[in-house]
């Protein structure tokens, strides 16, 4: 598909291909999936219609038809593979029919299409040897297919039909016999050949009757027409060579010119996936023109019986008459006999008549090759047309071979006993050779490849006949072998002397056995002819000569490469003693260009293997080179001829390097290794007193010699101390000379080679030089010397004598040498080096003291073991062993040796220490790796670990601390090492240390102490970073500890960790000593991990160790099959324990689809029950590790899914814990699967994504407690949150986001497939920034999420320099996502765990931490990403870049704003950390205060936030209402941007104003298309403030008639006052009946409260008379109306109700004249008299309790100064469970006015509805109270209370001795639990009396119910009212007086744990309602004008506003409720109060 890819780069036409190719891949691998994931393949495949029955074929197509061949031919699964082929072979069927040139796309030309069709031409050969298809219809419509395309010429006109047989007759699959048969008869019965006329029609056995004059004339034709050939080429032409090459190189390059300019070119390299047979590899390369098939070649007029060369003749004089088409057609005609030919068995093709029909047309096409060759040379103008006729031509000759080889081996297989045919054969192939090899153009490709052809076709007719007639071939061999050597380059490759080569090779071994003496008689004569040559050239004129050697130095080159190839040692040592003669004494002993010629070849020969030729080869080699070292440098040097050196810089070196490269013989490799050392110490020893470099001139050519034989030298083996000595003075002259590489920078090589010795310098400056680059020689060089290092030991033996004695060491010098230790400046120059070399690690003074031959050594160890470690990472393999190790371990070699001098170890440590940098600066070069790269770089931080740990048992204690610190250097730097599984188990094996003989005790306990202190380390380390992957290989080392030999250490470990703890990090930095983990749901999943339960999590401290692993595995294998099938081998019983295996996977399936059916139906899941089958599941993938490597079992990979896939789908918290659990397990036990498993788990987070469930519950029922308060205290429609947890699966999310988090930072350095799935769950999850959940509880969940991406792209944009647009993208992405959570208003949860809230402020602190982390990086962030971004639009779109739209950001200047951005988020998120820390931490101080915002700031932060999201703008105002700035700009952005914000009701109050209403503002008529806003806030509107403005009054009253009408039931007091102000209309009275009309409740109450608004009876005035007002009068109307609306069933009901309970209340006036003895069973008697009319009747008080009798004997008259109250027991049952009577008291009031009882209640009940949203424990129980008329009301009784009083009157002592007479002890169960019920009530109690302000809190308004609650009752002072004519006595804002402390606060000092948890709870409580402070003060404001008395004086709106305290921060009100809290406690005017109330009213104090 190159060509596609290329017209898709051009066109953009098709995409995706790479993709598809490795998609289909991959589904092969697999063919269970290709079901499924080939559908939307198979949907692009369908051929469409157009205008009637015409076809069209699109890209798409194309493109699937092709990955479709693909797929079938990976693919063995003929279940999956036969629909696919259908749609294949449809696609092929149908092309012919297609001639159109409007049916394929534009690009789909002839080129591209031959392209295409080769392609799946090659994947259907491949199908086909699978077999696992039907191979019967392929062939039956392939042959069909190939005879109508070339059956029909209109056909093969189309260039695509033209596309598709060319590629068919060069790759066509094996087609059937009949096939075969119909084909052949088809292209015969056409007269497809090229050639006319009948054939004669030839008897059985005419090919071998050579009595037969005509059939022996046409055999002999042949073998004529090549001596003709070879014998018409002299052997030596007399042109000149380098003339010849010159002008063949001009033709040539004008024939490509010609060729590459014609009309449509195309170059197609076809490689048949298939090869036709095992001798045919041939790579066809055709220059074709636009075109032009062809139809008929060949003579037109023969003769019918004889076909004779006159034939050949005449068709070669029409080559420039031939049309292109027919030659094309030709070809294709034998293209495709050649592959039915070498197909089955066909009987047609069997027959002789047929087969000498094939050849006899081959025959003389192939005798056309001489003829038109010669017919072109004689051309002088070759244009395009004529190159591309020429090359087909060729094509078709190649073909024409193919067809006459097959034929002839068919003939001959029938009879193999004609000598005359094989001649006539063999004799035409190599005579048409011979022509190509003298063909003037003879180096184009086509006439490469046909010269190949005829060679290869030579040798299969050589190897058929087992080598017959020997001699005569070779004969013609040897002159096609000389005339190819004397016409190829002898200095350059050459594709005929490789073809004649190999050919030569085939046909030696065919008959090697039988014809042995004529093989050698061949090959000497090939040899003797090198010296008959060099005779015949002293004859030759000058101008001749160059030809002669050009075939003297190709004969000598194909001798060698000849004795090479056929790789015979016997034959190595018949030609090598020639040529080792010629060299020594004979021709070529002097310098010239044969000898080098000769050298190579020997050099090629003493690979072969014979050890004879072996060592007369490099003894010869060997001399020659040391011959050369005394002349360089010396005069005599300046007269050598340039061979010379020629010989010495390149051929010698070129020599060593071949037979280092290709001698394999094992003993002659160590021999040879050992000769090439030793001659480099000779050469340097020669040459160290040269001046100058010529050291480096001498020995560096031999460099990549002694590389290449070194590279198989195990190093850690024991090696020699000869070898090691020679190795020793190869690196000292390595380092002396600075031969290698720079260690101190990196520099690139010097590209020149120093060959001459012209360059000079001072030999002191080299040393230097060399440590700190640049380089000054060959690259070459430099990558020998490492790769020298590689195979080189280390240089340590016998203690390092050669640096404690320098005698050894000077004798590497010559005497009185200028770089011995006499010279000063030479010692100096080498310490520097040696100090260069060893940077910071080593001082100066310490190599002062050192030797130069001492600091030359130490120099080359510092080389060698750098260059090691720096190779690889300095990891060692054997490639023998397979076994890997790290190279420190040969750095450590020289410290282990005892008794070494200060300096020298000195030295050494410090050259560890710098090899130990290489191998971190290869790994630092590696950041951003994958595959095979990923692993590789994996193995070597492993190994290297592993090695360190090893070091830490050492018996010497600074080997153990530099062990030590090289440790703690690669944790610290890739910590990844701390989760490997092989660095732990090397870890925890130290643990059982051995004591070691000879070694102090003392040094023993003190390893083992340093041992347990990394151990420890190490553990702690890991648990920071990745607790769960950590616990998991911890409990997985110590189970697999437990139960094999291998891990004894177990036992030893467990006491060792079992003190470790994990602790969650605080952000006030309050820690205990316990392991902190900063990032909250790592916690969260750290905990489930180690399977501890919730009441272990909330304690925020876990051990590590608490909870193993349960040996499931065993338990689940160890039963009776398991031991039996061990040892047993058989296939049954293998069989039979799969079966097994199966079956616990079928049950294990089952199970866990139990559950998710269960899900499905809603039924709740069995926690255990789950956990069970999870653990168990695993346990068998675990105790199955090789069937999971494999995947072998059908289920196995649904077993692993489903493990991953349950947990989501339960999405709760304990099945994510046991998910956490088990994927922990799995991760540690089976690394193999973490890739598989991490894909399965992202796959399931982006299903919960799409699906919306936990933390991407982005509707309402996720909003919280905003979203619990619908519609009356925030906007929008009320919810019904049904069964759905929501808390309960964001829960689950974060502790599945923590093991994300986990996963992350194990696999952020060590592997790249892992990231990348990380980064596809941000990219998913982040991709909107509006689907997550407001719920407060998922902060913490929601910014762990945005942390890890701010880790993930922090982790990419280093990987990739900053060069990752997505990671950028996913960047802007989290911050976007980021401020959509500040788009919400502000809320509070409490989860009732401190633990939970730390993690929440730890969790926002976190993700600002890394937000300030990257501040340096973030403008640069911004400017990249925007840059990028716009660069790469506008390079596609062209448009500029200010008019990109930024994908995350829109339009605008984003890259200026970026900053603005960031502060403004960072401003957010400060403000929400403080906000967290004062919910978490109510009692604590705050964070340090953060820096003032100026006005302007606010501004530019409100105007950013507007320009991302308006939301943002309005949340912003709610975090900070008191900001006056902040307000007057949202003010004016709402002015100037009021029509893009109508959703968002929260922008009201800032345009619908009293002033707006007053000027009749323009903006009021966007009100009806507004957002419905919260019903307090529309009830504002109603204020007279607002005039009554009708636009306001329409949208108020269309937004209360969008809510149903019993949720405004609740605020009905304030809807009667409204009327009061209904002045447009009567719009709310329409309100109200039409409201009263859809529910009875709702009108039910509404008239009651309307009753309640009309003028007291006489009998209750002060005066005796009330007047009425307009107001009482509209009351009384709209009542009316609201009667009268009654259809007839709502009249009945409210007739029913209302006529029950005035029976009720009337009571109290038949009681008031009687005595109080009397009224009671005067109360008996009436409410006998009283029947339940109906079932429908309800409490007017509670409509949800419907009435079903009435307690006679329960009614008790009450006391009061009016009428008689009364109580009486009702029998209720609730509307939704009506089969459960409860009692419910009410008392019946007459004479009293409980409508600010209602207020009162009003403001509790919207603070308990506060309360509960927020998820507080605060208890409230705001008591039912109705005005039921003037002065009469319903008041519920508050069920289980008793009043203090009344407790008081019973019992002794204060509450303490109560709860205790009544709970029991101090610290029981039933006391504690009744204590804390009073702390929650009293706590909610004591908010809303702070808002609230109730007065007289004597003890008979304090109730107690039986659980220990506080309630609150008798609201008829609150506000700026109190008794005593508003003395304002109680100054305390809530009653706590003593005996409530004693409760509260047991020690009597505020310093208890209850008082704090009170304190606490009130902190909480007044954070939470002064949310909802805006709510609450607009019920309160409605009722101003209602003439209670608590508006009597004052300004209690104002007051009440005011308590709220607005201005104040979080954290000041949480310091102003904590000194209210401790202003109230015990406070003196309490108890006064009381004292007074008992003194007056005798109420118990």
């Amino acid at each position: 598909m190159c060509l596609l890819r290329e017209r898709k780069e051009e066109g953009g036409t098709i995409s995706g291909m790479d993709f598809l190719k490795e998609f289909v891949d991959v589904l092969a691998e697999n063919p269970q999936l290709a079901r499924d994931k080939l559908v939307w393949i198979q949907s692009q495949c369908s051929i469409r219609e157009v205008e009637g029955s015409l076809f069209t074929i699109s890209d798409s197509q194309l493109q699937g038809v092709l990955v479709i061949a693909r797929f079938l031919s990976r693919c063995e699964d003929s279940q999956a593979g036969n629909e696919l082929l259908d749609i294949l072979l449809k696609f092929l069927n149908i092309i012919p029919s297609l001639s159109r040139a409007s049916a394929f796309p534009e690009w789909f030309t002839f080129d591209a299409a031959t392209v295409f069709f080769t392609e799946m031409a090659g994947y259907l050969v491949k199908t086909v040897e699978l077999g696992s298809l039907r191979k019967d219809t392929i062939s039956s419509v392939l042959s069909t297919l190939i005879k109508s395309l070339i059956s029909e010429e209109s056909r093969l006109q189309n260039p695509v039909c033209r596309a598709l047989l060319t590629a068919l007759s060069r790759f066509c699959p094996n087609l059937e016999g009949h096939d075969i048969d119909q084909l052949g008869m088809c292209l015969l019965k056409n007269n497809m050949l090229p050639i006319s006329g009948d054939f004669p029609t030839f008897q059985q056995g005419s090919f071998i009757d050579d009595r037969k004059s005509s059939s022996v004339k046409s055999l002999n034709d042949g073998a004529k027409v090549a001596d003709e050939l070879i014998a018409g080429v002299p052997a030596f032409e007399s042109r000149n060579y380098e003339h010849r090459k010159k002008s063949e190189d001009s033709s040539l390059e004008y024939e490509t010119r010609s060729s590459s300019s014609s009309t449509a070119p195309l170059d197609i390299k076809v490689s048949s996936p298939s090869k036709l047979d095992e001798n045919d590899q041939i790579c066809i390369s055709t220059t074709l023109s636009n075109g032009s098939i062809a139809s008929q070649n060949g003579v037109k007029n023969s003769t019918a019986f004889q076909v004779s060369n006159e034939k050949a003749i005449t068709n070669a004089l029409s080559y420039f008459d031939e049309d292109l088409f027919n030659l094309q057609k030709d070809g294709i005609v034998f293209y495709i006999f050649a592959s039915i030919l070498n197909m089955a068995e066909s009987k047609f093709l069997n027959e002789e008549r047929v087969l000498l029909q094939l050849r006899t047309a081959a025959s003389i096409q192939l005798k056309t090759v001489p003829l038109i060759l010669k017919q072109i040379r004689r051309e002088s103008i070759i244009n395009g047309h004529s190159v591309s006729k020429m090359n087909m031509n060729l094509q078709v000759c190649q073909a024409a071979s193919l067809v006459y080889t097959r034929s002839f081996l068919k003939l001959k297989s029938k009879n193999r006993g004609h000598k005359n045919a094989l001649r006539e054969t063999l004799g035409l192939l190599i005579g048409a050779a011979n022509s190509c090899v003298t063909f003037s153009r003879r180096r184009l490709r086509a006439c490469e490849e046909l010269f190949d052809c005829l060679l290869q076709n030579v040798a299969n007719i050589s190897s058929f006949c087992q080598g017959q007639d020997l001699t005569t071939l070779f004969s013609w061999l040897k002159k096609l072998v000389m005339a190819t050597c004397a016409q190829v380059d002898p200095w350059n490759s050459s594709q005929y002397l490789q073809a004649i080569v190999e050919a030569t090779c085939r046909i030696i071994e065919s008959g090697c056995t039988a014809e042995r003496p004529t093989i050698e008689s061949f090959l000497l004569s090939l040899a003797g002819s090198v010296r008959e040559s060099i005779d015949l050239f002293d004859l030759k004129e000058e101008k001749e000569k160059q030809d002669v050697s050009a075939m003297q130095l190709n004969m000598i080159r194909f001798s060698a490469e000849l004795v090479v190839a056929i790789g015979k040692p016997d034959i190595a040592e018949l030609i090598s003693p020639l040529l080792v003669e010629d060299l020594e004494e004979g021709i070529a002993c002097t310098p010239s260009r044969l000898r080098l010629k000769l050298l190579d070849a020997v050099a090629q020969i003493a690979t072969v293997g014979s050890e004879k030729a072996y060592r007369e080869c490099v003894v010869l080699l060997t001399r020659s080179y040391l011959d050369k070292v005394p002349i360089v440098g010396s005069v005599q040097s300046r007269t050598l001829a340039s061979e010379a050196t020629t010989e010495r810089v390149e051929t010698l070196p070129g020599a060593f390097l071949a037979i280092a490269s290709n001698l394999h013989h094992i003993k002659l490799r160590a021999d040879f290794r050992t000769r090439l050392l030793k001659l480099c110490s000779e050469v340097g020893l020669a040459a160290e007193s040269k001046s100058g470099k010529s050291g480096a001139d001498l020995l560096g050519p031999l460099l990549p010699a002694v590389a290449m034989i070194c590279s198989d030298f195990k190093i850690l083996e024991d090696v020699s101390p000869f070898v090691l000595k020679l190795f020793r003075n190869l690196w000292f002259y390595i380092a002396l000379f600075g031969l290698a590489p720079p260690i101190q920078n990196k520099h690139s090589a010097y590209k020149g080679a120093s060959s001459t010795m012209s360059n000079t310098g001072s030999t002191n400056a080299v040393a230097l030089q060399a440590v700190a680059g640049p380089y000054l020689w060959n690259s070459q060089w430099s990558d020998a010397v490492i790769q020298i290092a590689l195979g080189t030991p280390p240089l340590v033996a016998s203690s390092l004598k050669w640096v404690e004695d320098e005698l050894e060491l000077n004798e590497l010098l010559n005497p009185g040498s200028r770089r011995g230790s006499s010279n000063d400046k030479a010692v100096s120059s080498q310490r520097a080096a040696l100090c260069a070399a060893l940077k910071d690690h080593v001082e100066m003074t310490s190599i002062s003291t050192i030797s130069g031959v001492k600091a030359t050594f130490l120099l080359a160890v510092a080389y060698l073991e750098n260059h090691r470690s720096n190779f690889n990472g300095g990891l060692l393999k054997s490639k023998t062993m397979g076994e890997e190790r790290s190279a420190l371990s040969c750095a450590f070699e020289y410290l282990e040796e005892p008794n070494l001098p200060v300096p020298i170890h000195q030295c050494l440590s410090a050259i560890v220490q710098r090899a130990f940098d290489a191998s971190l600066a290869w790994l630092d070069e590696r950041p951003n790796m994958s595959g095979v790269d990923a692993t590789e770089r994996e193995s070597v931080l492993v190994t290297h670990t592993c090695f360190l740990l090893s070091k830490l048992t050492h018996r010497d204690e600074r080997l153990c601390d530099l062990a030590c610190k090289l440790l703690n250097r690669i944790k610290s730097k890739y910590p990844q090492v701390l989760w490997q599984p092989l660095c732990l188990d090397s870890l925890f094996c130290l643990v059982q240390t051995q004591s070691l003989p000879s070694v102090d005790p003392g040094r023993i306990a003190s390893m083992q102490s340093l041992i347990k202190k990394q151990i420890r380390m190490w553990v702690i380390q890991s648990l920071s970073v990745a607790p769960c992957t950590t616990q998991g290989l911890l409990q997985e080392r110590i189970r697999l500890g437990s139960s094999s030999s291998r891990g004894f250490y177990a036992s030893d470990l467990l006491p060792l960790l079992s003190d470790i703890k994990l602790e969650q990090s605080r952000e006030d930095g309050l820690s205990s000593d316990s392991l902190a983990v900063t990032v909250p749901a790592l916690f969260a999943a750290a905990a489930a991990a180690t399977g501890a339960r919730e009441r272990l999590i909330d304690t925020g401290c876990l051990e590590v160790l608490s909870n193993g692993i349960d040996n499931t595995a065993g338990l689940i294998l160890g039963g009776s099959w398991s031991d039996s099938f061990e040892e047993k081998k058989s296939q049954e019983i293998l069989s039979a324990k799969n079966k097994l295996k199966e079956k616990l996977i079928a049950s294990f399936l089952h199970l866990l689809q139990q559950f998710i059916s269960a899900v499905e139906r809603g039924a709740n899941i069995n926690a255990e029950a789950f956990r069970e089958t999870c653990l168990k599941s695993a346990a068998f993938i675990v105790s199955e590790l090789e069937l999971s490597r494999n995947m072998e079992l059908e289920g196995f990979s649904r077993l692993l899914r489903l493990l991953c896939w349950c947990p989501a789908y339960i999405c709760s918290t304990e099945a994510m814990r046991t998910g956490v659990f088990v994927w922990t397990w799995l991760v540690s036990a089976a690394p193999h699967l973490s890739s598989l498993l991490l894909a399965e788990l992202v796959d399931a987070w982006l299903w919960t994504v799409e699906t919306g469930h936990g933390l991407f519950s982005s509707g309402p029922c996720s909003s919280g407690p905003n979203g619990k308060l619908r519609p009356q205290l925030t906007p929008g429609e009320p919810l019904s949150f049904g069964d759905r947890d929501i808390v309960e699966e964001i829960n689950a999310h974060r502790v599945w986001l923590g093991f994300f988090f986990d996963r992350f930072e194990v696999v952020r350095h060590s592997s790249m497939d892992q990231l990348i799935l990380i980064g596809r769950l941000l990219q998913g999850s982040l991709k909107k920034s509006n689907h997550f959940a407001s719920h407060p509880v998922a902060t913490g969940t929601f910014f762990s999420l945005l942390l890890l991406g701010l880790k993930y792209c922090s982790c990419r944009l280093k990987a990739c320099q900053a060069k990752s647009m997505d990671a950028w993208i996913l960047k802007d992405r989290i911050y976007r996502a980021a401020f959509g959570w500040f788009s919400h208003y502000p809320a509070w949860y409490d989860c009732n765990s401190e633990a939970f809230s730390q993690g929440e402020v730890k969790a926002v602190a976190s993700f600002v931490d890394q937000m300030n982390v990257e501040c340096s990086e973030n403008m640069l962030m911004a400017e990249h990403s925007g840059k990028l971004y716009a660069q790469d639009r506008e390079l596609s779109n062209n448009c500029s870049q200010m008019d990109v739209a930024h994908p995350v950001w829109g339009r605008g200047d984003y890259l200026s704003a970026g900053e603005k951005r960031k502060q403004l988020l960072l401003m957010l998120c400060h403000h929400e950390v403080d906000r967290l820390y004062t919910w978490a931490n109510p009692l604590r101080e705050g964070l340090p205060a953060r820096q003032r915002i100026s006005s302007d700031q606010w501004i530019d932060f409100a105007r950013t936030a507007w320009a991302i999201d308006p939301c943002i703008t309005f949340g912003m105002l709610a975090r900070f209402p008191a900001v006056g700035p902040l307000r007057a700009e949202i003010m004016s952005l709402v002015q100037e941007n009021i029509a893009d914000i109508y959703d968002i009701p929260e922008a009201l109050p800032f345009f619908v104003t009293p002033k707006a209403a007053e000027d009749d503002s323009l903006v009021l008529k966007r009100l009806p298309h507004w957002a419905p806003c919260s019903i307090t806030r529309a009830l504002e509107f109603l204020t007279p403030a607002y005039k009554a403005h009708p636009r306001i009054m329409a949208y108020v009253l269309r937004v209360l008639e969008t809510y149903p009408p019993e949720r405004v039931t609740f605020f009905m007091p304030q809807l009667v006052q409204t009327l009061r102000y209904d002045a447009y209309d009567g719009l709310i009275e329409q309100y109200l009946i039409a409201a009263a009309k859809r529910s009875h409740i709702f009108a039910h109450i509404l008239i009651w409260q309307l009753q309640g608004e009309e003028p007291l009876p006489e009998e209750f005035t002060k005066d005796g008379s009330q007047e009425a007002d307009s107001f009482t009068d509209l009351a009384l109307k709209v009542k009316e109306r609201i009667i009268q609306s009654f259809d007839n069933e709502a009249l009945d009901m409210f007739s029913r109700e209302f006529r029950f309970f005035d029976k009720v209340t009337n009571i109290s006036g038949v009681l008031y004249p009687l005595s109080k003895e009397q009224r009671r069973a005067a109360i008996k008697r009436e409410l006998e008299k009283i029947e339940v009319e109906g079932t429908d009747l309800y409490l007017p008080t509670d409509p949800n309790k419907l009435v079903r009798g009435i307690q006679v004997n329960s009614g008790i008259p009450l006391q009061s100064a009016a009428k008689v109250p009364i109580m009486i027991t009702f029998d209720v049952v609730d509307r939704n469970d009506i089969h459960v009577i409860r009692p419910q008291a009410c008392i019946f009031k007459v004479g009293d006015d409980c409508r600010q009882d209602v207020l009162a209640l009003q403001v509790i009940a919207l603070l308990r509805d506060i309360f509960e949203a927020a998820g507080l424990n605060l208890y409230l129980f705001p008591y039912g109270v109705l005005p039921t008329g003037p002065g009469r009301g319903i008041i519920e009784v508050v069920p289980n209370t008793r009043s203090r009083n009344q407790m008081g009157e019973t019992t002794d002592g204060g509450l303490y001795e109560v709860f205790q007479q009544d709970y029991g002890p101090v610290g029981s169960p039933r006391f504690e639990s009744a204590r804390d019920n009073f702390v929650v009530s009293s706590a909610g109690y004591a908010v809303a009396s702070l808002l609230l302000q109730p007065k007289d809190r004597h003890n008979g308004n304090l109730l107690f119910d039986n659980e220990g609650r506080l309630v609150h009752i008798d609201f008829g002072f609150i506000l700026e009212t109190s008794p005593g004519g508003n003395l304002r006595f109680e100054n305390a804002h809530f009653k706590l007086s003593h005996e409530m402390t004693q409760l509260l606060d047991p020690s009597g000092v505020m310093k208890s744990d209850t008082w704090n948890r009170f304190v606490s709870l009130c902190v909480k409580g007044y954070l939470a309602a002064r949310l909802h402070m805006d709510g609450i003060i607009n019920a309160v404001y409605l009722m101003v004008d209602s003439g209670l008395p608590c508006f009597s004086r004052g300004d209690p709106i104002g007051n009440l506003r005011k308590r709220f305290h607005p201005e104040m921060s979080e954290r000041e009100a949480a310091n102003f409720m904590i000194k209210t809290c401790e202003d109230a406690y015990n406070k003196w005017t309490t108890a006064g109060y009381d004292l007074i109330q008992y003194l007056q009213q005798g109420i118990e104090k």
